[in-house]
């Protein structure tokens, strides 16, 4: 394990002291944590910009997409429970 050492603003660091303080944890581990929990975030985010970059580039190579429209009625119908048949990809190009 390696060491780092942060430069934290005064007010920052008594911010960080107190709900530290109240979780009954040290500053380290709120710190630890808070960093773990950002850095699932960010590479949640990342994983999902290259999902959609890789559709975007699939629906650019086949020509076909799907209408907002009919998604969205796709989605609504199954959060309502509904069974619904899936939308069909159409061609986008002309």
């Amino acid at each position: 394990m390696s060491t780092t050492s942060l430069k934290l603003p005064d007010e920052l660091k008594a911010r960080l002291r107190s709900v530290a303080e109240a979780r009954h944890t040290s500053a380290h581990a709120f710190m630890v944590e808070s960093l773990q929990n950002a850095v699932a975030v960010a590479e949640q985010q990342l994983a999902f910009l290259a999902d959609a970059e890789a559709a975007y580039e699939q629906m650019r190579e086949s020509g076909e997409g799907y209408e907002a429209g009919d998604v969205h009625r796709y989605i609504h119908a199954r959060a309502r429970g509904e069974s619904v048949e899936r939308p069909q990809p159409k061609p986008w190009r002309e």
